[in-house]
């Protein structure tokens, strides 16, 4: 006691110094993590805040992850490339926003789900179609076997099996994270669909409405019309001033009203391709096997061992219809045993040879029946009790038994269709040998009893040949193949004079001149918004996008690299804050170009105001063309295109017959049209099969006009809602 009374008396204030110390260092750690980053730096750890609601970045990345679990569930597993990730970022920010919004709107107004709703969903016999549709392995999980119908007991006898073997069923927790995602998505989604049916369900078409577009629908007419094009007034007879275009844009000013700031910019591309060197030594290193190629006794062994595809050896056999290849012709000449290349291809250098020759069906039908003895190398059942099986099927057959009705009985595949299957000669080297050797090699009208053994399953076969199509040379193809792709020292060189090109030419004037200098193509990237993802013309550029809103106009970047494919320095040349938007040099083109075709509409029109179809043509080396089957409900005619204006003007009943109109503006010319005859076909009457058409036709109307609401409220409530982003915390 009294040594513990000693050390807190002389060392107490020093250990308490120490503890001091080390909890300042705890906190300046953590704030440097990002947790206390607004303590130090005033920044916002957020990833972006709705109406007043912050997103952090914990819960942002939940609903990444659960976005691409879903992604990755129903796209048969296949994983997300950085295009598809880009694009569901943006979906998902812009549904956190729509989400964040409609939540709002029904805390006002007393919107909510109930548990027992939200049980409903995924337990019950109607539940969300995602519940319904939930797969395992590609196998609707939650489906009767027999009738193949929804049944609900089948959800919680899921959860049951997870919660109590979890482990062993699914035991890298996939299965568990997908049902996990679903339910998520569901439950969220209950309030937001809730809220929007209120609208969707306004849907109405009134029975004269539709009685009325289906009279359109009856109405044609036919005309006679010549098309003046734009190109008939030269660019130098029209003008376009600055204050064109600053009119243009305030009549139009919807088209160039930002909902959100964005940014634009100029960059330049140092794409990342192979140098002269690099396809020198790929050809080099072919040249080096075919000795060994020709000569090797393990054919499969060496494409494999020697091949930059995995795997390339298939044994597959093709004919020219099925070589997807330039030189299919010249491959399907060569003798057993020949070897022809390197050629390129498809990014690689190839090396062919010619392994085998037979004549093979292009496809082949049958029908079969399956006995297995193992089935995921698990045990079924004996060898002999499975060949006593398919024997008893055989017999079943020989007796008179329709194959379709035996297969019902015996087979443990698919009995859905017969046992019926058609194979192209693509798919014989994903089947089993034995089963594959026989349906190609064999005779239409054969059988045969097929023992077989794969990693999925063993046991045997019954097969009956119904069909061979295409029955032609095939040559069997061994191929090795060397990707054609830049060296580390071509990647380092490139990367080299990227550095150099952005390390030197800080300025926008230095950027432009170094850029024309190198005679580099300089691109843009315009209208860019702080929640994209992705940039015109680079695609997936979320560093990018966070670089152009931490810096000013003027700004050079570093150097970027998008994927595997190029490297980029990028200008920031303008920035549109919400509202009128400046006109970026992609924007100002197409305005310019709009003006122009503008005011020559009113030059060709007052050129040949009064004159004939006829002499209008002639003095414009046109034609005079004749549409007979013009649709007053529809915007597309024959030989004309998408021209509403034009049929607009040829069922203007103030338009009379046999007279020329004034010029027309259309699609890349300015139209000068003459009626001949108008035709409005009368409906049937009211009852019977018009009360049905118009029934069928108001469902389809209502549908679209359900599924236009529902989009049009989600843009405009995520429009309308005040929303602020920090990208560096994306």
């Amino acid at each position: 006691m009294a040594v513990i009374t000693t050390i807190r008396d002389k060392y107490g204030k020093i250990a308490g110094g120490i503890i001091a110390l080390a909890l300042v260092g705890f906190i300046v750690s953590d704030a440097t993590s990002g947790s206390l980053s607004t303590l130090f730096n005033g920044r916002d750890a957020n990833v972006m805040e709705i109406n007043g609601t912050k997103i952090d970045p914990k819960e942002y990345s939940a609903r990444v992850k659960e976005y691409e679990t879903l992604y990755s569930m129903y796209n048969n597993g296949r994983p997300l490339d950085d295009a598809s990730r880009a694009q569901m970022s943006e979906q998902l920010i812009q549904m956190l926003v729509f989400e964040a919004t409609v939540n709002a709107e029904c805390d006002k107004l007393g919107i909510d789900v109930s548990k027992e709703e939200k049980d409903q969903l995924i337990y019950g016999g109607n539940a969300d179609g995602m519940v319904q549709g939930f797969t395992i392995g590609g196998q609707r999980i939650f489906a009767d076997p027999q009738s193949g119908n929804f049944d609900p007991g089948r959800v919680k006898g899921l959860e049951k099996e997870l919660n109590d073997r979890g482990d062993k069923i699914d035991p890298d927790g996939k299965v568990r994270e997908q049902w996990a995602a679903v339910k998520a998505y569901v439950e969220r989604s209950a309030r937001v669909r809730k809220y929007t049916s209120m609208f969707t369900n306004c849907a109405y078409m009134p029975k004269y409405q539709m009685k009325r577009m289906m009279a359109e629908q009856n109405g044609n007419a036919s005309i006679r019309y010549v098309k003046v094009p734009f190109s008939a007034v030269s660019d130098a007879e029209v003008k376009v001033s600055d204050d064109d275009i600053k009119a243009y844009m305030q009549k139009h000013a919807a088209l160039f009203t930002n909902d959100e700031a964005t940014r634009n910019i100029e960059y330049v591309s140092f794409e990342i391709i192979p140098s002269a060197a690099d396809t020198a030594r790929t050809l080099a290193s072919l040249e080096e096997l075919r000795a060994d190629f020709g000569t090797t006794k393990d054919i499969e062994t060496f494409v494999n061992g020697k091949s930059d595809v995995m795997n390339s050896y298939t044994k597959a056999y093709f004919n020219k219809r099925t070589l997807k290849s330039r030189y299919a012709d010249t491959i399907m000449t060569l003798p057993v045993g020949q070897i022809f290349g390197p050629y390129y291809e498809s990014g690689s250098f190839n090396l062919l040879k010619v392994t085998d020759r037979q004549n093979l069906p292009d496809s082949v039908k049958l029908r079969h029946i399956l006995v297995k003895t193992k089935e995921q190398g698990n045990d079924v059942r004996t060898d002999s009790a499975a060949s006593m099986k398919i024997d008893s099927a055989i017999a079943a057959i020989k007796a008179g038994g329709k194959f379709d009705s035996v297969v019902k009985i015996y087979t443990e595949d698919d009995p859905s269709k017969g046992g019926e299957y058609t194979f192209t000669l693509m798919d014989r080297p994903n089947l089993s040998k034995e089963f594959a050797d026989f349906a190609f090699e064999g005779k239409v009208g054969e059988t045969k009893k097929v023992k077989v053994s794969n990693d999925n399953y063993a046991g045997y076969h019954y097969i009956e040949i119904l069909e061979q199509t295409g029955v032609g040379s095939s040559n069997q193809l061994a191929i090795v193949s060397k990707n054609l792709a830049p060296s580390d020292s071509t990647i380092n060189a490139l990367y080299g004079m990227a550095n150099e090109f952005a390390g030197k030419n800080t300025t926008p004037e230095a950027f432009d001149a170094a850029a024309k200098k190198m005679n580099l193509d300089k691109r843009v990237g315009d209208n860019v918004k702080v929640s994209n993802f992705n940039v015109n013309g680079l695609g997936p550029a979320r560093e990018v996008v966070r670089w152009m809103y931490e810096h000013k106009v003027g700004d050079v970047s570093q150097v970027f690299q998008l994927g595997d494919e190029r490297y980029v320095v990028a200008k920031l040349v303008s920035v549109n804050e919400k509202g009128l938007r400046t006109l970026s040099p992609t924007d100002r083109a197409v305005v310019e170009q709009r003006i122009r075709e503008e005011k020559k509409t009113e030059l060709i029109s007052k050129r040949y105001a009064g004159k004939a179809l006829d002499a209008i043509a002639a003095e414009t080396q046109q034609t005079v063309a004749q549409a007979d089957t013009v649709v007053l409900g529809g915007s597309y005619v024959a030989n004309l295109g998408y021209e509403p204006k034009v049929i607009g003007y040829t069922f203007n009943s103030a338009f009379q017959p046999n007279t020329v109109s004034p010029g027309i503006k259309g699609q890349g010319g300015v139209y000068f049209i003459t009626v001949l005859n108008r035709v409005q076909n009368p409906l049937p009457p009211d009852g019977g099969m018009m009360d049905q058409i118009i029934g069928q036709q108001r469902m389809q109307q209502e549908r679209q006009m359900a599924n236009t609401i529902d989009q049009g409220l989600q843009q405009s409530m995520t429009r309308k809602a005040k929303v602020e982003y920090y990208p560096g915390n994306f």
